[in-house]
Formats: C-alpha cells, structure tokens, sequence
C-alpha cells in the first residue's frame, strides 16, 4: 500500500505574481532513495456560474496566452492572499461582467493537478444575476461578455467551444447536483 513520502526540505525557488515555484526533496519510503519534486504554489482560484432570471449564463470570451487561443469561459480568478474563495468569486463576477448576485452557492472543489499544484478550483453558482454597471478589467484582461442559454452548455463542451478543464468541472458540479460540503 502507498505511503506518504517524508519531506525531507522545502524551498521557495522563485517566485511570480501568480504563482511559486517550489522544490520538495522527498524520500521514497519503499526504496529509501531521495527525490526532488517541483511544484507550483498558487492561490485557490474560483470560478462563478452565473445565471439571468431566464437561465442564461453570463460568460466572457478572453484569449489565453498558454493555449494562444481565444476561450469561452465563466467569470473567474485566483483569490487574493485577504479574500475568502466567497468574496474573490463576487469580485470577480463584478470585475469580469458588471453582474452582482445576491448569493452565491458552493457547487464544488477540486485539485486542478495534484502532481504538480498545490492549490484548489472552487466554483460556486449564482442565481438571478443582475447587471449593475461595466466591467472593471484589470490591464491584463481584454474580455467580451457573452449570454449563453444554459441548456446549449453540454453541446458547446461536446463541439470543443469551451474547453477549459475548470470551466468544464463547474459545469460538471452543476449538472451533477454539486458537493454535499464546502
């Protein structure tokens, strides 16, 4: 049966504005032998189904410099080192969309890649979004808000219009009923 490796040391080799990277030295504890191990420390990052009153989804069209491709996705982000994941998920609803909701529903969390991430995706649903003003996009966004009928979401994961594996997990905790626990 697998063991829990025994951390041997833990470094912080370099660090960036959105995430860390860190070196864990471990010892295998069936053969004994050390092993290094990168991982990439990063806030928990939460993202936001957010629903009209006529079940539409408010999501935003943005490119993304990893894929170098334009991606349909929900309002989403990785929470400041003060936020609850709660109060990152309003912000970034507000920020991303200029909609607000009353409040928010835990759908689910998940580890994005335990191999080599140390942080969760958590995604919360929120009922009758209502626009309230612009978005407010930070100088690193370029983001086009989009209505999407909410009974299209399963056929536009199947035809590859969304393919962001978090986004694609928000919408599985949806339609699955979500967690029964935060």
């Amino acid at each position: 049966m697998p063991k829990p490796w025994p951390l041997i040391r833990s470094t912080v080799d370099k660090s960036y504005s959105v995430f860390s990277v860190r070196t864990d030295t471990a010892c295998c504890p069936r053969t004994g032998q050390e092993h290094d191990f990168y991982v990439l420390e990063s806030p928990d990052w939460v993202n936001v189904i957010p629903l009209t009153p006529d079940e539409q989804v408010v999501m935003v069209r943005q490119y993304r410099h990893g894929t170098r491709d334009m991606c349909l996705e929900i309002p989403g982000g990785l929470a400041k080192p003060a936020d609850s994941v709660e109060d990152a998920a309003r912000r970034e609803l507000l920020e991303e969309t200029g909609y607000e909701a009353n409040e928010l529903i835990f759908l689910g969390s998940a580890c994005p890649q335990p191999a080599i991430l140390n942080n969760r995706s958590v995604t919360y649903l929120a009922r009758n979004v209502r626009k309230v003003g612009a978005p407010q996009l930070d100088q690193t966004e370029d983001i086009e808000v989009v209505l999407v009928s909410l009974s299209d979401i399963p056929d536009l994961i199947r035809r590859r219009e969304i393919t962001n594996a978090m986004v694609i997990l928000a919408f599985y905790w949806y339609f699955m009923g979500g967690q029964t626990q935060e």
